[in-house]
C-alpha cells in the first residue's frame, strides 16, 4: 500500500535543494516568490548557487548532508529539487530514510530526480510528484498551467489531464498506481534495488538529446528485464532535441516504441504532456489513476 505524504497548507515550508547538477541562485528567485505567494515558506539550501567549480552543486557529502536534513527535519514539509541534470545516484544509498518513514514528506522534481522517486516507490511505498523544478517558473512560466499543476498537486486537487489523440495511439482503458519518469534513469536503475516494480502499473516516460538508436537501446533494456510486459498501460510523454546517425536509424522514436510494445496488449498513448520543456504537467507518482485512451482523445485521471 502506497503511502500519501500530507498535501501541503498554507504556512508550511518547502525546502529548496540541488542534489545533482548546478544552479545558479538568481535562477531560483521567481520560484522562490511564486512558492511564497502561494502561502508557503521557503528554505533554501546551501546547495543552491553553491561555490563548486565542477558540474555538480557541491561535493557529493554536502548534497547528500543537504537532502538528509532536510529529509530529517519535521519543519520541512515538502522537498523541492532545483534542476535535475545527473549525480542523484551518486548519493541515493548513502542517505538514510529513517526519519522519513516516520514522517513521509512530497518529494519534487522530475529528469536526474526520477532517481529518488522510483527508490520511493520501490524502498519506502512512499508517494511523490514529478514536476516542473525551479527553472519553469522563470519568464513567465509561474503563471503556466504546468506550473500551476504544481500548486494543485500539492494541495491535493486531484490529477484529471486530457491530451490530444495520436496515429500511433492504441486504444484501451486501464488503471493501476501511476509510475515512471526519465527513461534513461529508468534504464539506469534496472537491477537495482530503487527500480519501480512495474507489473500492473502505468508507466509514463519522456526524455531529451538521446539519439533515436540509445532510446531503442533503452526499450530493449526494460524489456529484457521484465518492466514493459506486465504494464497496466503506457504513458510516452515528448522526446525533445532527439540525434540521429549520418545513417539514419530508419524510424521514428514513436515507430520503434511501438515495434517494441506490438506484443502486449493494454493500452499505449503518445505525445502526452509531459517532458523537458515548458509541457510538464505534475503526476503523482504512485498514485492510482485511470488512463482512458480513445480515437478522440486521451484522459488521465486520478482515482
Amino acid at each position: 500500500m502506497i503511502k500519501l505524504p500530507p498535501y501541503l497548507k498554507k504556512g508550511d515550508t518547502i525546502g529548496l535543494t540541488c542534489p545533482a547538477g548546478y544552479m545558479e541562485l538568481d535562477k531560483v528567485q521567481n520560484c522562490i516568490h511564486t512558492l511564497q505567494s502561494w502561502g508557503y515558506e521557503v528554505m533554501v539550501g546551501k546547495t543552491i548557487g553553491s561555490k563548486s567549480k565542477t558540474y555538480f552543486s557541491g561535493t557529493d557529502s554536502a548534497r547528500r548532508d543537504e537532502f538528509q536534513a532536510m529529509i530529517d527535519d519535521k519543519n520541512i514539509h515538502a522537498i523541492l529539487c532545483g534542476r535535475g541534470g545527473y549525480g542523484v545516484s551518486r548519493i541515493i544509498d548513502q542517505l538514510d530514510f529513517t526519519a522519513f518513514k516516520k514522517n513521509p514528506k512530497w518529494i519534487i522534481g522530475f529528469s536526474d530526480i526520477t532517481v529518488f522517486l522510483s527508490h520511493l516507490h520501490a524502498q519506502l511505498k512512499s508517494a511523490s510528484i514529478h514536476s516542473p523544478m525551479a527553472s519553469a517558473f522563470n519568464d513567465g512560466g509561474d503563471k503556466s498551467m504546468y506550473v500551476q499543476s504544481l500548486q494543485k498537486a500539492l494541495k491535493g486537487v486531484k490529477t484529471n489531464y486530457m491530451a490530444a489523440s495520436h496515429p500511433l495511439n492504441k486504444i484501451g482503458k486501464a488503471s493501476g498506481e501511476l509510475v515512471g519518469g526519465n527513461l534513461a534513469l529508468l534504464a539506469h536503475l534496472c537491477g537495482t534495488k530503487s527500480a519501480y516494480k512495474t507489473k500492473g502499473r502505468l508507466l509514463f516516460i519522456e526524455d531529451i538529446g538521446e539519439y533515436i538508436y540509445n532510446i531503442d537501446r533503452m526499450f530493449l533494456q526494460l524489456k529484457r528485464a521484465g518492466h514493459l510486459e506486465n504494464l497496466a498501460g503506457l504513458i510516452v510523454g515528448r522526446f525533445t532535441d532527439i540525434k540521429d546517425n549520418p545513417r539514419p536509424f530508419g524510424q521514428t522514436i514513436q515507430e520503434l516504441i511501438v515495434h517494441h510494445v506490438a506484443e502486449y496488449d493494454y493500452p499505449v498513448c503518445f505525445d502526452f504532456p509531459v517532458s523537458h520543456e515548458k509541457e510538464n504537467l505534475a503526476l503523482k507518482v504512485g498514485v492510482e489513476h485511470e488512463l482512458i485512451v480513445s480515437a478522440k482523445d486521451i484522459k488521465l485521471k486520478e482515482k
